[in-house]
């Protein structure tokens, strides 16, 4: 919802400052709604960063950071003004509460593999043990995910 490029760079911004560096960061993407498709489409976009940060510290960040952003969690699949999910942390599994890591349905979901793979395609899924340019040919998923001008 709102400006989708704007609050891309805005989140960018904020998680430069609370989280660690942008070291890599792929093209954006645009994609039909998955989930609840009587919505506009979504714009997805993969970074890489480093941190200091353990995967949970992280990922309570980027709850923060979403709720500066002004998300408000009413609807699953609903719309959003910003979704920032962790992928992948440094080849860890975690499944806790509000942690799962890898995470679970990124397999399954063009929109995140195909950026994934832009930047990081030799990298394996710790769980699947393979890379993720090879989840990417595997996906079943539909959708299309076409590079955002």
């Amino acid at each position: 919802m709102g400006n989708r490029v704007q609050l891309l760079e805005k989140a960018i911004l904020l998680i430069t400052e609370q989280c660690g560096t942008v070291v890599n960061r792929s093209a954006i993407y645009e994609t039909a709604a998955w989930g609840n498709e009587a919505q506009p489409a979504f714009l997805n976009q993969v970074l890489q960063i480093t941190t200091l940060l353990s995967a949970r510290k992280l990922m309570r960040q980027i709850l923060r950071i979403e709720i500066q952003m002004g998300r408000i969690r009413q609807k699953k699949y609903g719309p959003r003004s910003i979704d920032i999910d962790i992928l992948l942390f440094n080849g860890e599994v975690h499944f806790q509460q509000n942690l799962k890591v890898p995470h679970p349905q990124m397999q399954h979901r063009r929109f995140a593999l195909l950026p994934l793979t832009e930047i990081a395609p030799k990298i394996i899924h710790p769980l699947l043990n393979l890379t993720v340019s090879t989840l990417l040919v595997k996906c079943k998923d539909s959708l299309a995910v076409k590079k955002y001008s």
